[in-house]
């Protein structure tokens, strides 16, 4: 499952190539391309996660040229804000908007519109009115809420798998170099 997500994901990340190939990115290309922002570190991925989360949500359309752009002045991994915008897709979106929705309306203190309200709205051709005025500030409300949640648990949920990654590197570390220096033991005994 593993090997088929990181396949995946080597077929559909943008390449640094691809940023250099892009007309809408090529007057920012030179600093799009600074090595420093396509570095894995501690503090560039959960940066880069953040902003991905961040943009997926708010921007609704070329989330991956946004991210690389905002991804200069912060300094974040341009992969790892280029690959969460893929959470916003045409399947999970209708599911998000929903939840937009919902947000929002429990942070203004709204009963959300029922099926009738919305059948009325319909029948006397004021739907536009109803989905601008009824649903759409609480939509928009729930969307900032949800992006900055989104960026500020993308960015700790990160920061959290990278230091466990590094402390399961440097355990595995230690034991094999436990291993070595109890087999040259075990060796040199066996000498004597």
């Amino acid at each position: 499952m593993i090997t088929r997500f990181r396949a995946w994901v080597n077929r559909n990340l943008p390449t640094r190539e691809s940023f250099e190939s892009n007309r809408w990115l090529k007057p920012l290309g030179h600093r799009i391309l600074h090595p420093a922002l396509w570095r894995m570190t501690r503090r560039s991925i959960p940066r880069g996660v953040a902003l991905g989360m961040f943009t997926g949500i708010l921007i609704p359309m070329g989330q991956i040229p946004a991210s690389a752009v905002l991804a200069l002045p912060l300094r974040a991994n341009v992969p790892a804000a280029a690959l969460t915008t893929f959470f916003t897709n045409p399947i999970t979106t209708p599911f998000l908007f929903l939840l937009y929705y919902q947000v929002g309306a429990w942070s203004l203190g709204l009963g959300g519109p029922t099926a009738a309200v919305a059948q009325t709205a319909a029948q006397d051709g004021g739907w536009l009115h109803w989905l601008a005025a009824d649903v759409g500030l609480p939509t928009a409300l729930g969307m900032v809420i949800c992006a900055v949640l989104g960026a500020v648990l993308g960015y700790l949920v990160s920061a959290l798998g990278w230091r466990w990654w590094i402390v399961h590197k440097w355990n595995k570390r230690e034991r094999a170099h436990e291993a070595h220096a109890a087999s040259d033991e075990a060796s040199r005994q066996h000498v004597d």
